[in-house]
């Protein structure tokens, strides 16, 4: 239970890796359905190959777009990419960063269904059982008035009646097996080459430096992304509070009874008051929220936080009446 925690805890630590969770719960999908997929070979020679490359094909093109469709990638560097220059220029390597990052995720689905179909075999068979050679194999059903071609493509039905009580089948389903396993493990072997040799070449045609500063501005605008759309969502929750309480107070009756009020339920409600005009940040029309957003998107603030890093202070100190200072918090 406790390493179930801790791998929760680090698929919610970030976006990056809530992505890398997703895209590993894609991954797990896509061999639950291909073992759950019943897979039934037309065994007709001008079928069987376009069914196959449809099952190995149109699968994992779906699994494709739906992993770039879930990924937050997707969204932050479509955003950078459309937006407006305005106050800050854009950074084609972060938006090449953000692609990339994007494509490898979505890729890990489509190929496990691709590997596993490779790996199974039945499709793979039912693909090309009609390019294989039957004089490699003995016991060949001649004696049902069917060509050459036809009973070869009824080699993945193992049902049929020309097949009974014959080894010629299991023979030739095991050696086009032996082809598609031999291709799923070649290219499952190429891939973890190329990743690795991909690792281990990069420190030497790449400037650190600017990789680190990619990784830095990609975090950066997926962060303020997040932040924003927070904000904006506060911002909306005081903003209908402030509209449903002005609505009910404007349907009060003009009959007001005037009672002095306490000194402490005064401070209070001014504190409030005023924390509630801090959330909503002076803006408390819809003219206003509108110009603010347009303004967000046409022109994003400038990356440079200066003037709120360097903000001026109010300092309290506390003298008596000769000028000796009794506290001061500079």
């Amino acid at each position: 239970m406790d390493r179930l925690k801790l791998v929760l805890q680090y698929f919610q630590s970030n976006s990056e890796s809530i992505s890398n969770g997703i895209c590993i719960i894609l991954a797990l999908v896509s061999v639950k359905l291909y073992t759950s997929f019943d897979f039934n070979c037309p065994c007709l020679p001008q079928y069987n190959k376009l069914y196959s490359l449809g099952v190995m094909i149109v699968p994992p093109i779906i699994l494709f777009f739906l992993g770039v469709l879930v990924n937050r990638h997707t969204g932050v560097m479509m955003e950078e990419w459309m937006r407006p220059i305005g106050n800050r220029s854009k950074n084609p390597a972060v938006v090449k960063y953000l692609f990339s990052a994007m494509t490898q995720r979505a890729l890990l689905a489509p190929m496990v269904w691709i590997l596993v179909t490779l790996l199974d075999g039945k499709v793979f068979i039912c693909a090309f059982s009609v390019s294989v050679d039957p004089a490699l194999f003995s016991g060949l059903p001649n004696n049902t008035g069917l060509d050459v071609i036809k009973i070869m493509a009824k080699v993945p039905c193992k049902e049929d009646a020309i097949f009974r009580n014959s080894s010629f089948r299991k023979a030739v389903s095991r050696y086009v097996r032996c082809y598609s396993q031999a291709v799923g493990w070649s290219i499952l072997l190429f891939l973890i080459v190329l990743g690795a040799m991909g690792r281990l070449i990069k420190p030497y045609f790449d400037d650190h430096a600017t990789s680190l500063q990619t990784r830095y501005w990609s975090n950066y605008l997926d962060v303020e992304q997040k932040l924003f759309e927070e904000t904006c969502v506060l911002h909306a929750r005081d903003f209908a509070r402030k509209c449903v309480v002005q609505f009910f107070e404007d349907m009060r009756e003009d009959a007001v009874l005037r009672l002095p009020q306490p000194l402490f339920l005064r401070n209070s409600r001014e504190e409030w008051e005023d924390k509630e005009e801090e959330r909503l940040h002076g803006v408390s029309k819809r003219e206003q929220v509108d110009q603010l957003l347009n303004k967000w998107y046409h022109s994003k603030p400038e990356l440079d936080v200066t003037r709120m890093a360097h903000r001026p202070r109010t300092c309290v100190t506390w003298e008596d009446r000769e000028g000796r200072t009794l506290y001061s918090d500079v």
